[in-house]
């Protein structure tokens, strides 16, 4: 199962976001010193749940980040991450 694949689904289950994107940018980064040419390393997540409702930036980061801890640790470089509860402006 890809990296990307794994993301998801964590987050899916665990979330259960009316919105879940997560878009593989390591095509982007090819080359780049510290960049591990797995194909799988850089990635963007853009999230809206339920669950980020009443939590700072920092509560929803460390929580996406906690839920993906097992990527992180085993390929994932980067995670960028836009976390937002339900009525919130996306941008």
């Amino acid at each position: 199962m890809s990296l990307e694949t794994r993301m998801r689904e964590k987050l899916m289950v665990a979330l259960h976001p009316t919105r879940l994107d997560v878009v593989n940018e390591s095509h982007l980064h090819e080359g780049h010193r510290n960049s591990p040419d797995s194909g799988e390393s850089h990635f963007r997540v853009l999230i809206v749940s339920d669950a980020f409702s009443g939590k700072s930036r920092i509560e929803r980061h460390r929580l996406v980040n906690e839920l993906l801890g097992d990527e992180l640790k085993g390929g994932v470089h980067a995670l960028a991450i836009k976390a937002c509860a339900p009525g919130e402006t996306i941008n």
